[in-house]
């Protein structure tokens, strides 16, 4: 199990490296270029997605009961002290984030995925330091 964790975190660590590489120009590139915003939202789900998968990876590794959702997920990290419970109480909200992504993409508002939430990309390096702490 360790290993696949270790495999998951490499793969999100490759996708954020992509992610900050469409940070510049984002705005413009968005509304001109459907290939560039259909590769931003694929990569934006992959890591919001990831983020999920990898912490049920560390309830199983670590034996926790099992969440009832995709948030709960985050917060019983944050429950069993495996990333500050501050932090996953507000890192959680990824998960709406994951299914908005999924489930409202025809709703997604450019301006907010270029000066929110590409913006926010060092939490998710946050979280990925805090998890490879507690493997």
């Amino acid at each position: 199990m360790q290993h696949k964790i270790h495999n998951k975190i490499s793969k999100l660590k490759y996708y954020l490296k992509l992610l900050h590489e469409y940070k510049p120009d984002c705005k413009e590139k968005f509304l001109s270029d459907p290939m560039y915003e259909g590769a931003l939202l694929h990569y934006l789900y992959l890591v919001s997605d990831g983020c999920i998968t990898l912490a049920e990876m560390m309830i199983k590794l670590k034996s926790l009961s099992t969440p009832q959702s995709y948030y709960e997920a985050i917060d019983t990290l944050g429950e069993n002290d495996i990333i500050p419970k501050e932090f996953a109480y507000h890192f959680a909200k990824i998960a709406s984030f994951r299914n908005f992504l999924a489930h409202d993409y025809e709703k997604i508002d450019y301006l907010v995925i270029c000066d929110e939430v590409l913006d926010k990309l060092d939490e998710i390096d946050r979280y990925l330091k805090l998890i490879e702490e507690k493997i």
